[in-house]
């Protein structure tokens, strides 16, 4: 390199240095800093592969998603207070970070129920995924199995179990909305049974919801919901799970811990119970012979209790004692956030809305990159902590 070129560079670098430090060009209202774009915004990409973080998916799914859709994903209850404090509850964990140890290979590996997995992730169930996206549930199992990780299949899917269970290559879990038509409840689960699902996980999060912001775009927009929801559109299909039962809805408010006996007993399915946020419910569903435990306010969509999952997840996992699976969904964004969630005592987590930003805006592809920087993000925060395997993280990595 010459003298020259080496003196350019150096000119530059003090002039940048200068630039960096001058009050002038550093305050808020110069006309540098108007031009300069906030660096962690997140942005309209155009392929899934430009995506930075999940939030960028968001960016997307946002403006190629019908309004409706989009409400009917982002909504929360209330005025979205619990959706909200899903994400805050992130902050008041603090982690632990640890030196000096060798984390070349980091082993993000699961197992839960004698399955294995690739990673502590699994795919939260959402009904209706055609609205999201043409093949829906498909592509998402697609996506599952590609990335080696686990997915709970709504009841009110819009592809029947066994097509997502051929697209998965292997079953899936199945998340049972009830009602109280016995009969027709059991005639679910026993399809669910018959396809090889190895899971029931049965929603008690829902005895009733006040989702505002559906209310108002369907009193504003009535119309819009009819063209999706015609029984010839195409867009919202009849729910195939309901097929052949006289259930048309769930309805879930009857539910007892007499039915939770009732069904664990019907089913040889492996029974989880999904929206359990307290000590004392986590002790009863041991003592009724429980086989896991989902923590889960149901995205924020069903109480309005302003408490984070995240919250709510050590005193479940300090009444199970060890004894079942506890896994643990809402308002997981960042590797950082599984972090938190393991050392905190789940076995694993779930996501929701994620996958569907991925699945709106590039189907397959989509879910499958936001599965691939959520691992990225949990690999660089297991290597800050010192952890090489998911079995290391625990309760010393809390502040």
């Amino acid at each position: 390199m010459s003298t020259d070129t080496t003196e350019l560079r150096a000119s530059r670098r003090a002039f940048l240095r200068f630039l960096a430090s001058s009050p002038a060009i550093c305050a808020g209202g110069s006309v540098l800093a108007q031009n300069v774009s906030d660096p962690y915004a997140p942005e309209l990409i155009s392929s899934a592969g430009d995506a930075i973080n999940v939030f960028d998916f968001h960016e997307v799914a946002k403006q190629v998603l019908l309004p409706g859709h989009y409400t009917y994903m982002a909504m929360g209850t209330d005025d979205g207070g619990t959706l909200q404090a899903n994400r805050a509850g992130f902050e008041q964990f603090r982690l632990r970070m640890r030196r000096l140890v060798d984390v070349r290979e980091i082993d993000m590996s699961m197992e839960l129920f004698g399955e294995s997995y690739s990673l502590p992730i699994l795919i939260a169930p959402c009904g209706s995924q055609k609205a999201f996206h043409t093949e829906g549930e498909v592509a998402v199992g697609r996506a599952a199995r590609t990335r080696g990780v686990g997915q709970i299949l709504s009841t009110v899917t819009s592809t029947p179990v066994e097509g997502v269970n051929e697209a998965r290559g292997q079953p899936v879990w199945f998340q049972l909305y009830t009602n109280p038509d016995w009969e027709g409840t059991q005639a679910i689960v026993r399809r669910a049974e018959s396809s090889g699902c190895p899971v029931l996980a049965l929603t008690v999060d829902l005895p009733a919801s006040n989702r505002e912001a559906l209310a108002r775009f369907r009193r504003d927009a009535n119309e819009e919901c009819l063209v999706c929801h015609a029984a010839d559109s195409g867009v919202i299909p009849p729910k195939p799970m309901f097929a052949g039962t006289a259930i048309n809805r769930p309805s879930t408010s009857f539910m007892d811990w007499d039915y939770v006996d009732r069904l664990r007993d019907f089913t040889s399915m492996q029974f989880v119970l999904k929206g359990i946020v307290t000590a004392e419910d986590a002790g009863l569903a041991v003592e009724h012979g429980v086989d896991g435990i989902i923590v889960s306010n149901h995205g924020g969509r069903s109480e309005d209790s302003g408490r984070s999952t995240i919250e709510c997840l050590p005193e479940v996992v300090s009444a199970v004692q060890g004894r079942i699976p506890v896994i643990v969904d809402g308002g997981f964004r960042r590797g950082t956030d599984i972090f938190k969630a393991l050392a905190l005592g789940a076995d694993a987590i779930a996501i929701g809305r994620p996958y569907l930003w991925g699945l709106a805006s590039f189907g397959q592809e989509g879910v499958e990159t936001v599965l691939d920087l959520l691992a990225r993000e949990l690999e660089i925060v297991m290597k800050q902590a010192g952890t090489v395997r998911i079995a290391d993280i625990g309760r010393g990595h809390i502040a």
